[in-house]
């Protein structure tokens, strides 16, 4: 059977190591002799230096940065406050030496040096001031840097009535967010601490007194409020570092509303994502109400283990990241379907890494239910298959791009499409892949590649941004018509 017909749009993404963002340097915690930590020492060798040196040498380091980033001076103040502990009076400090401090304690990391890769689609928030026909779009990418550490950076553009796809030019800069702790709901970090096998005793005594909602400062104020209750130190440890890990996982990073969109970069801080926040699948999701807010699940890695994390922002300004719950909250690749099904949320998912499965679940952070609706059955996906990003709606069916691993460990896509009514039922499936690596695309970090984390559907085309080869990315376009009528062949 012939493949279907799909094109390559002169569309390419690749890496660029002048995109950098200024993060903290905290050097290793050692203790030395004499009682003092590394920190300290860099500390009072600055506190040490002259003014006229002090003025000198951020004179020369504001020159090198200072077309670099954005805010450096607010930078600089906000990575001082993270070692100004270690300082007996910090606020007598000149707001020069103050500044020195906290170029010391930063670090220039170019976000995307070794890949950008590994995209998803959606339409975005904004679709005001286009020609009829058109549609404004954002684009997420999987950013890989030094240490193989991913970020999660955006891009956006116009594709018109005929499929003519512009990109918006990337700003020179990017950022990362102001991070805020959330309001807790007390019912999800309960489970979640059940969830883990750290709800004993001690986790009681914690979190029994705190309201219904709470702030991370009440829950340092409970946790502190256990010495007043006896409870040894040496015994608590062990509880309040989950639950703090737990706390630190659940946050939000907060941009600045005139910032562009591809200026900002989510980079890992929570410590589920230490190494790495993989694959974010984002989806447009319409409410009952026809509220709309956009989802992102993706891969948190921690160096160890991975686990799945959900993204919510209702505009790309404020991004509220949060863990999942529940036995199908586990491996990789939970893509969220963009509205409810039968007042349930519905959701794809991979839990025994090889195996397509369907998720519903009352709460959009809980998942227990699942059911296995597709194997691998072609020689293309026969070492595993998992979903390529969120279901799309059509008059057919909910149609959903799909992965395969054949020889060579070769990552194609292919396609199924599942009851509209009822998405546990596969009612078509491609004979043949839809999109393979082609010879400009099968070499790179991770050779014989293309793999996408989410489409979208415009007029009568699938658009299908994929990476290769974990190097860089593209968007690939294909007719609906062309693919629902192979799908709902017979």
């Amino acid at each position: 059977m012939n493949p279907i017909p799909i094109t390559r749009r002169r569309v390419r993404f690749l890496p660029d190591p002048h995109r950098v963002i200024a993060k903290p340097f905290l050097p290793g915690e050692q203790v030395f002799p004499d009682g003092q930590s590394r920190a300290e020492l860099i500390v009072n060798r600055i506190l040490a230096m002259a003014e006229s040196d002090v003025a000198s040498t951020l004179a020369a380091t504001q020159q090198q940065l200072a077309d670099r980033h954005i805010g450096l001076g607010s930078i600089l103040e906000r990575h001082f406050a993270l070692v100004a502990d270690h300082i007996d009076n910090p606020d007598d400090l000149s707001p020069e030496r103050r500044l020195l401090v906290g170029a010391y304690f930063t670090h220039e990391y170019s976000i995307e040096a070794a890949s950008l890769s590994n995209p998803s689609i959606v339409p975005a928030p904004d679709q005001s001031g286009l020609d009829p026909g058109e549609k404004r779009f954002v684009m997420s990418l999987r950013a890989i840097g030094e240490g193989h550490i991913s970020s999660i950076e955006f891009r956006s553009g116009v594709i018109d009535a005929g499929g003519k796809i512009t990109m918006d030019k990337p700003s020179r800069y990017a950022m990362t967010g102001s991070r805020t702790s959330p309001i807790y709901d007390k019912h999800v970090f309960s489970s979640k601490l059940e969830e883990m096998g750290a709800f004993n005793d001690i986790t009681r005594m914690c979190v029994d007194p705190l309201p219904s909602h709470f702030t991370f400062e009440q829950l340092e104020a409970a946790i502190l409020d256990l010495d007043r209750q006896g409870v040894d130190r040496a015994m608590a440890f062990q509880t309040t570092k989950i639950i703090h890990w737990l706390a630190s996982s659940n946050y939000a990073s907060i941009f600045p509303t005139e910032s562009e969109i591809s200026e900002r970069v989510i980079f890992p801080v929570g410590p589920t994502e230490s190494r790495g926040m993989e694959d974010a699948r984002f989806v447009r999701f319409t409410h009952d109400d026809g509220r709309v807010v956009y989802y992102a699940t993706y891969t948190a890695y921690d160096g160890i283990q991975i686990l799945p994390q959900l993204i919510e922002t209702p505009d790309f300004v404020s991004f509220r990241i949060a863990t999942l719950n529940g036995s199908g909250a586990q491996n990789k690749g939970i893509a969220l379907f963009p509205r409810k099904i039968d007042g349930r949320y519905a959701a794809l998912s991979r839990q025994d890494n090889e195996n397509n499965y369907l998720m519903l679940s009352e709460n959009v952070r809980f998942w227990h239910e699942t059911e296995r609706i597709q194997i691998p059955e072609r020689p293309w996906e026969l070492t595993q298959l998992g979903n390529c990003g969120s279901p799309l709606e059509t008059e057919a069916g909910w149609l959903v791009v799909t992965h395969g691993v054949g020889p060579l460990r070769r990552y194609t896509l292919g396609a199924i499409l599942l009851d509209a009514q009822d998405p546990c039922r596969v009612i078509g499936r491609l004979e043949e892949p839809l999109l393979t690596p082609d010879e400009n695309e099968r070499d790179g970090y991770v050779p014989n590649v293309v793999y996408s984390c989410g489409s979208m559907i415009h007029r009568n085309l699938l658009v299908l941004p994929y990476g290769f080869s974990d190097t860089g990315a593209g968007i690939a376009t294909a007719s609906l018509d062309d693919l629902l009528t192979r799908l709902t062949e017979r």
